[in-house]
């Protein structure tokens, strides 16, 4: 176990992982860097580990650690400079009907069957298609921080759900799924673009998205959207527009 170096961190210890494969580059393995114990990873504490690049499962808060691999960036977006691209603002004109309201952090059937049909469509064979509604709680409904759960309707019909982490300076993309039948709704796109704006009207600047991974195709498409900010050798920079189409980010001095 380490500790980070960050006064908020004192209070915490980090073990890493041992090797497992990795779920986003074929072939690669992967290692996390855990923060633990949980209970003390309050709301102030976890703000600081997400902008040091952790994100949270369930109760569990980490952030990749691989001995030779660093394909994983943190990255957000700066809401204010934000400005959806054609293909985003048609996302957002194709799902105009839509009504999100956010409810109470608890467990519903109609959120878990829909979960339950995004994964075996989307994530089929890797064993979250076969979640129980036990572990189901456990990755999104287990939260000390605040968490916020919003579900999307048309028509009345539940389409998507959401969770995010808000922050002092942000909301964070916890986890995201939506209705798998709509193969041309653009619902992922619209969400990004729907939680941007909603950060903007809180008066946060960024939405952070967790990790973009280039050489992944499940990952990719965050580059999409910009401007967008990369945790890189330590800090938070821009990344230009070139860096983003190649997907080859200036990683300067480790």
């Amino acid at each position: 176990m380490t500790q980070l170096g960050d006064p908020h961190f004192r209070i915490l210890q980090f073990y890493t992982t041992a090797p497992y494969a990795c779920s986003y580059l074929p072939g690669h393995s992967a290692r996390s860097q855990v923060a633990t114990p949980t209970h003390l990873i309050n709301a102030e504490v976890y703000g600081e580990l997400v902008r040091a690049g952790f994100r949270r499962s369930g109760a569990f808060t980490y952030r990749p650690y691989c001995d030779a691999c660093h394909a994983c960036i943190p990255v957000r977006i700066p809401v204010a400079a934000f400005t959806p691209n054609r293909s985003q603002r048609r996302a957002e004109r194709r799902h105009a009907r839509i009504e999100a309201h956010e409810v109470p952090l608890k467990f519903r059937e109609e959120h878990y069957a829909l979960y339950l049909r995004y994964q075996l469509a989307r994530h089929a064979g890797g064993g979250m298609d076969q979640d129980s509604r036990e572990q189901y709680g456990l990755f999104l409904l287990k939260s000390q921080v605040n968490t916020r759960l919003f579900e999307f309707r048309e028509n009345g019909t539940l389409c998507m759900v959401s969770l995010v982490d808000q922050l002092e300076d942000g909301l964070s993309c916890v986890y995201t799924f939506y209705e798998p039948s709509l193969t041309s709704a653009s619902l992922g796109t619209f969400a990004i673009v729907w939680h941007a704006r909603l950060s903007h009207r809180l008066g946060l600047p960024y939405l952070y998205l967790g990790y973009w991974i280039p050489g992944s195709r499940k990952m990719a498409y965050k580059s999409r959207f910009r401007p967008l900010e990369a945790r890189i050798a330590g800090s938070w920079r821009r990344l230009s527009d070139a860096e983003l189409d190649t997907g080859l980010p200036e990683r300067g001095m480790t």
